[in-house]
């Protein structure tokens, strides 16, 4: 029975993440994507991050519905979005059952750079090697409309690539040249912008703390309906508790966004799953596929077992996902959703490897969206967050609303409305897809 309740909840979270990428095309061209802004926090939000920032790990940020969206009703459970799956499945939990909030930090600069500059970024930043997060937000448009998926790279003086990245479906790539430069890095670089056929090439351009730059070409651009979305799950023991619900809420999704794209985009899924060295498998990956039902019964199949100390081979699974799939060349949208309870092993070859693979990750557009679970602490949320932030990525995390699972950590992060996640998700893969 236990077995079964494992794969029944691993299949729930298939179903949710299906549903998503069907959200994403049929949102209507009002909807506009909140990951293309570089908004300042409210006032509220700064407040908010900066008191919690002095308190300990136990009592960091509160739970609180956002400013901008009405508050849910505490006295009742979230429940999930129509289309989700209800106990059809027979020992499966209900899609919709787990909770969870969203902090999107490069739509909150101003709270980010408050947090970087406490005590706790300065304890986590160099621990995990992200230095310096001086950012060059760069706008691109063709025609007067975004230009998704344009390739944008700053090369410093020495004639070497500084960093990559690619537009979001809002246009919007941020550039980090000098995240991984522990002191010094260059104030001045060369900006190119590649759209299609069309090519523009900037001189001089300063590094400042919160600059943006329009780049604007004359021809209009077809963006591709090419949409990869990828679920890197940890598998490991620890993740017993919440992984059935996981199962129901990631096959809601997927089935949801399959349902509701009507063949207006070109979708992809790969589901991927990890535990640690020395388990019966380190990654078991599987390679993208148009066949929902066939990723729905790949993440069917799998239970929690093994692991034993905290850090997992996070690496290891990183590694896989970016370097060894078939991510597609030309897309509207690479999200890679990495769901995890414990960090990487603090060694120093692995911190190297997550700096290249994070400069991979953000050359090739690909955005990494944590889904924290019980168990992170605040070393891990800082380097999920950091992962997030650098390749155009948003931060999710399970909440104790559920009643699912042990104690979630509570997130340093300005006013969040608790949601159901396969609405959650949903809503995040169709911002990642439109303009």
């Amino acid at each position: 029975m236990m077995e079964r309740a494992k794969r029944g909840g691993l299949f729930v979270l298939l179903i949710v993440f299906v549903m998503l990428v069907q959200a994403c095309s049929s949102s209507s061209e009002e909807d506009k994507s909140d990951n293309g802004t570089s908004s300042e926090a409210t006032a509220t939000d700064s407040a908010s991050v900066s008191k919690e920032l002095e308190k300990k790990s136990d009592s960091r940020g509160e739970s609180a519905p956002a400013t901008e969206e009405a508050a849910p009703d505490r006295s009742e459970e979230p429940t999930s979005a129509e289309g989700s799956t209800n106990g059809e499945q027979g020992n499966l939990p209900d899609a919709g059952t787990l909770t969870a909030g969203e902090w999107d930090d490069n739509a909150k600069w101003s709270t980010w750079n408050k947090l970087m500059a406490s005590h706790e970024g300065e304890e986590n930043r160099p621990y995990w090697r992200f230095y310096d997060f001086r950012r060059l937000e760069v706008k691109v448009k063709a025609d007067g409309k975004p230009v998704a998926d344009a390739a944008v790279v700053l090369t410093s003086k020495d004639g070497q690539q500084a960093w990559a990245a690619r537009t979001n479906a809002a246009g919007v790539a941020y550039m980090f040249p000098t995240i991984f430069i522990e002191q010094g890095g260059d104030r001045k670089y060369s900006l190119t912008v590649t759209a299609g056929q069309q090519k523009k090439q900037f001189e001089n351009v300063e590094l400042k703390q919160g600059r943006s730059m329009d780049v604007s070409f004359d021809e209009a651009m077809r963006p591709s309906a090419l949409v990869d979305l990828m679920l890197v799950v940890d598998t490991t023991g620890s993740m017993s508790d919440e992984l059935r619900y996981l199962e129901s809420e990631l096959k809601d999704v997927v089935t949801r966004v399959s349902e509701q794209n009507n063949g207006q985009l070109d979708i992809r899924v790969s589901p991927n799953f990890y535990r640690d060295e020395h388990d019966d498998y380190v990654v078991r990956p599987f390679p993208f596929t148009r066949d929902i039902d066939k990723a729905v019964g790949q993440i069917a199949e799998q239970e929690a077992f093994g692991g034993g100390d905290f850090p997992e081979a996070v690496e290891s699974a990183l590694g896989n996902a970016i370097e060894g799939h078939e991510w597609s060349k030309e897309a509207l949208a690479r999200l890679m959703f990495v769901v995890l309870d414990a960090p990487p092993h603090h060694e120093p070859q692995v911190l190297k490897k997550l700096q290249s693979l994070t400069e991979k990750a953000a050359e090739q557009g690909i955005r990494i969206i944590p889904i924290a679970s019980s168990g992170v602490d605040i070393a891990t949320e800082h380097l999920m967050r950091y992962m997030a932030v650098s390749t155009g990525g948003t931060y999710l995390f399970l909440t104790d609303h559920s009643g699912v699972g042990g104690e979630h950590l509570k997130p340093a992060v300005g006013e969040y409305e608790v949601r159901a996640l396969n609405d959650l998700m949903v809503d995040i893969i169709t911002r990642y897809c439109r303009s």
